[in-house]
């Protein structure tokens, strides 16, 4: 029997089986479409002599994506112009979501939104810095607008030091706006990386969580923190502490929202492969050639399980990361709130 009839078996008029099958029919196409996961593993190569069984975790593909799992829903996604914010943009869209993309890297905030539409999206940019308040307002309210609501939000911006993401870095003029132990710590340092970092995750949630509450159907809140707000980590002490205040902010938050249907988890990663990480390893590398030493401690441990692990002992990919936070911000994690997920590859374990 066509579906077609079945729908119809179903007391449903004629246009709106047509709708219902045009809908199922693309969401089928999708799923066609979308790239599959493939093994778990696959052999290092050449094999470990000492351990020939060895083997390379097979990681998340970039361009992968579960069709249709935010299908009507509408997403905010701060610091949407690179890195994991991109990739989170890019396949909340391809999942169904609308998604207001927020970013103060005005042009490649934009490109990315772009795109979105060009593979046949709904997207919004909204340019600006979430440590301003009305930048914050503006986002919720382009969500409302345009969207008829908000379900979710990745509160993603931030930052790791005082040097504008959109500067080129050069460490011999920029050494006070960087990673520096306490008695050397700058005061632009520590308040840049403060107001973005905490500050701005809070307006962020402020304003969504309004939203939520005015709406009256629940909502999922997906905080990007760190390992670092998990433990100490040495030479950086305002992210360390930025990112301690991102995840006090998640248990406080899932405490007083929880009777009203809204979860709120942070992510933790450790490192991850994106153009912010990049640049604070060149940043640390400039640093070194001017003869800089410090006792070694707080770089002694860097390397996670799943990086020791790993024949070129990379760290964690984006597309990693940005796979469990929609899985948080999903419906499928409904019994899920108040947690500071450690995606760390195991870092914290050792």
């Amino acid at each position: 029997m066509e579906r077609r009839d079945v729908l119809k078996g179903l007391g449903l008029s004629a246009a709106a089986v047509t709708t219902v099958a045009a809908t199922t029919e693309t969401a089928e196409a999708q799923a066609a479409e979308a790239p599959q996961l493939g093994p778990y593993t696959e052999p290092w190569n050449p094999p470990d002599e000492a351990f020939p069984n060895r083997q390379n975790i097979v990681r998340v593909p970039d361009d992968y994506f579960i069709p249709g799992r935010f299908a009507g829903k509408t997403a905010i996604v701060t610091g949407c112009a690179r890195g994991m914010g991109r990739l989170a943009a890019v396949r909340l869209a391809r999942e169904g979501a609308n998604v207001v993309g927020v970013d103060w890297l005005e042009d490649e905030g934009r490109a990315v939104i772009d795109g979105i539409a060009a593979e046949g999206g709904a997207a919004t940019f909204v340019a600006g810095d979430i440590s301003e308040d009305a930048v914050c307002a503006e986002m919720v309210r382009v969500a409302a607008d345009t969207y008829g609501g908000l379900d979710v939000a990745l509160n993603n911006a931030g930052v790791m030091d005082a040097i504008f993401p959109g500067d080129e870095i050069d460490y011999a003029t920029q050494a006070s706006l960087t990673l520096n132990p306490i008695h050397e710590a700058s005061d632009d340092y520590w308040h840049v990386v403060m107001r973005v970092n905490a500050t701005g995750t809070f307006y962020s949630m402020r304003h969504e969580l309004r939203q939520f509450l005015a709406q009256g159907r629940g909502g999922s809140i997906v905080n990007v923190a760190s390992v670092t707000g998990l433990r100490g980590f040495g030479g950086t002490p305002s992210y360390v502490a930025s990112k301690h205040a991102v995840n006090g902010l998640t248990k406080n938050a899932a405490i007083d929202y929880a009777p009203f249907g809204i979860r709120v988890n942070s992510v933790c990663m450790g490192t991850t492969l994106t153009p912010m990480v990049e640049r604070a390893f060149a940043l640390l590398s400039q640093r070194a050639q001017t003869g800089f030493r410090d006792t070694g401690i707080g770089m002694a441990k860097i390397r996670s399980l799943a990086e020791l692990s790993d024949q070129k002992q990379r760290g964690s990919t984006a597309a990693e990361q940005v796979a469990v936070m929609l899985f948080l911000l999903s419906p499928e994690s409904s019994n899920l709130t108040g947690a500071n997920y450690a995606t760390d590859g195991g870092f914290t374990t050792y």
